[in-house]
């Protein structure tokens, strides 16, 4: 006999609790998935029983989580900015934090122009440069990344969302090859210090967290590189650690003078990514 609902979701809830710190929101979660059906669903039905089938999948993705896979990826898929994007062990999980980066690009967008063309650098599984390409319908963005294995899920989201036509997948190196100038840059590059992901559990793909001895290896080598790749009129939005802050702000106003180098603080008000207006660009 199959268990209920209800029996299910406290039998992986018990299992989940020395694996998450929400073991009984991540038992709703993978249950949801299991039996296709919304979390609110199941919890005014705790008396429906599960199919055979059903219980077969919840019992192979708690199995997965278990074993040290994160969420998202047996899921195949997680939420940012209000949409799904579909994932892979080769790319980083969007996090609710790099929903910054969405909401300053669209905010500076109208003072660049109506049809921006947008570089995305370091895109994982492109959810910054497809939200980008349905929030700004004019825009144009070239994502970019060095995995080979994640421009795959990058592509395929773009396609899944209806804007693959609007966004072009490289990979690239940074900006190696590329060819600007871009009116709006977007990175949400590794900032994780080699040290420190030696002492991390990492259940995510190294090559998108590692960012060498100081965690600054690749956002050094990129703001260097900005001078070149900025449009007059442009801005370019980092991702960093917060406790990186004021030495990217150091590197950018260094790199481009003359230029506005700005903070803008996550929902935690913590330093999350630095702002660069070139040419004059308006903030408002």
């Amino acid at each position: 006999m199959t268990p209920s609902i209800g029996v299910a979701l406290e039998t992986a809830r018990r299992k989940l609790r020395d694996r998450t710190d929400s073991p009984a929101l991540d038992a709703q979660i993978l249950l949801s998935a299991a039996i296709g059906r919304p979390r609110a669903w199941l919890l005014a039905h705790p008396e429906f029983e599960l199919s055979d089938e059903q219980e077969i999948r919840l019992t192979e993705s708690l199995d997965q989580v278990l074993a040290g896979i994160a969420l998202p990826h047996v899921l195949g898929e997680w939420e940012f900015y209000g949409r799904a994007f579909r994932l892979s062990q080769s790319v980083l999980i969007p996090r609710p934090e790099s929903e910054l980066i969405v909401e300053l690009a669209v905010r500076l967008a109208p003072r660049i122009g109506a049809e921006p063309r947008i570089l995305d650098v370091g895109t994982g599984s492109g959810c910054i440069a497809v939200t980008l390409a349905l929030e700004l319908p004019g825009a144009s963005v070239l994502a970019c990344d060095v995995s080979a294995e994640a421009l795959q899920i990058a592509r395929l989201n773009a396609e899944t969302h209806g804007v693959a036509a609007r966004v072009a997948c490289v990979q690239a190196d940074l900006l190696a090859g590329l060819t600007g100038p871009f009116d709006l840059m977007c990175a949400n590059l590794p900032y994780v210090t080699t040290e420190e992901l030696r002492t991390l559990a990492v259940r995510e793909p190294r090559l998108a967290l590692d960012g060498g001895l100081d965690g600054l290896g690749l956002i050094s080598r990129l703001v260097s590189d900005l001078p070149r790749a900025l449009a007059m009129r442009s801005a370019a939005l980092l991702e960093i650690d917060p406790r990186q802050a004021e030495r990217v702000v150091g590197m950018a106003r260094r790199n481009l003078p003359g230029s506005t180098v700005e903070l803008a603080q996550d929902l935690a008000r913590r330093d999350r990514v630095v702002v660069i207006r070139a040419g004059g660009l308006r903030a408002d």
